[in-house]
């Protein structure tokens, strides 16, 4: 009998790569997406990569009522992995309380539900947005959460907040928290990747869709900063990578081989790279120029962040193993596939 998992957000970015594992380590998958920022053909991709079409169910997670009709729909969800929820820090400052709303009643609602519906985990899609702008670099768990620089940082601040007093009062059920980096990249079939909806607010979206020629240039925010170059400092992670620690955090809840009720992981490379430094490495890996120009500051943004993933590489057993040239090459390869389709 395969173990049911509900996929918030599992038609997104993140969510789709997860499903995929999901599915190719043998757990049924129930997706849950309001397409907000997202298509209903990344479940056709989803199926043409393991041969399996996860079910799916157009839903907002912020719903409570549409949500208890969708659990009663598929009895027997032994774990959530929550995805759903607005992730870009510019627009945040923008339109805080669309964040605020969005992306704290969602989890409210699972929490609520979850003792009812006797659902054993929740994998919590967290950032290292949590930890500011860190003191020491790389950033381990135990670093100071600092005041969120933006209102979707605060969000995820808010949220494991959330999570951290709802398991201390006694909730029957466990959580992992995974605070990721800067996810990038597509899978290696090119049939699911990054697709946002209207102006792409990350990085590498933006990035190949200039260097394709939808966008005139590539704006680089700052390069005042205290780095080598000026530029912001990231972790790029690919995506499959970060993907494969999602099953892994599932397994470990449901084999019930955690350490306590709440467990925490940074996730990333170790390695921090400048959006320059990232800029020439495309360039490098596919041979095709990115016109960019400097401008200001965005606000909201980090100076620079990087993890120390030590935790999490010796107690999940989790590394990330693809090199940025691949993973750049698995962003290229995928908006070329788009720009055939149109």
């Amino acid at each position: 009998m395969q173990q049911r998992i509900l996929v918030t957000g599992g038609a997104g970015y993140i969510g789709s790569h997860t499903v995929v594992e999901l599915q190719q380590s043998g757990y049924e998958v129930v997706i849950i997406d309001d397409l907000s920022n997202s298509s209903d053909e990344v479940i056709d991709g989803i199926e043409q990569i393991t041969g399996i079409r996860p079910a799916f169910e157009k839903a907002d997670c912020t719903d409570l009522e549409a949500m208890k009709v969708i659990l009663n729909k598929y009895p027997g969800i032994q774990g959530i992995i929550h995805f759903a929820a607005s992730k870009a820090v510019g627009e945040s400052v923008q339109k805080p309380l669309l964040y605020y709303r969005n992306n704290l009643v969602s989890l409210l609602n699972l929490l609520e539900l979850m003792p009812v519906y006797q659902v054993k985990g929740i994998v919590f899609s967290s950032s290292c947005t949590v930890y500011g702008q860190p003191d020491i670099l790389p950033v381990d768990e135990q670093a100071p959460i600092k005041q969120a620089t933006s209102p979707y940082g605060n969000t995820k601040q808010i949220c494991e907040e959330i999570i951290r007093d709802t398991i201390h009062a006694g909730a029957p059920f466990q959580s992992i928290l995974l605070r990721y980096f800067n996810p990038i990249g597509a899978h290696p079939s090119a049939l699911i990747g990054e697709l946002p909806n209207g102006v792409p607010q990350n990085l590498i979206p933006f990035l190949t869709q200039t260097a394709i020629g939808i966008r005139k240039e590539l704006s680089v925010f700052g390069d005042d900063y205290a780095t080598p170059d000026g530029s912001c400092i990231r972790d790029y992670i690919n995506v499959v990578d970060l993907a494969k620690a999602h099953v892994i955090a599932i397994d470990r809840m449901l084999q019930q081989r955690t350490e306590s009720p709440l467990e925490i992981f940074n996730l990333g490379t170790g390695t921090g790279l400048s959006v320059l430094e990232l800029i020439r490495a495309f360039e490098r890996a596919t041979g095709v120029n990115v016109p960019h120009r400097i401008v200001g500051r965005r606000e909201g943004d980090i100076e620079q962040v990087w993890a120390n993933p030590d935790h999490a590489n010796r107690v999940l057993g989790w590394t990330a193993k693809e090199s940025i040239e691949d993973t750049l090459r698995s962003a290229w390869k995928w908006q070329v596939k788009l720009n055939d389709k149109k």
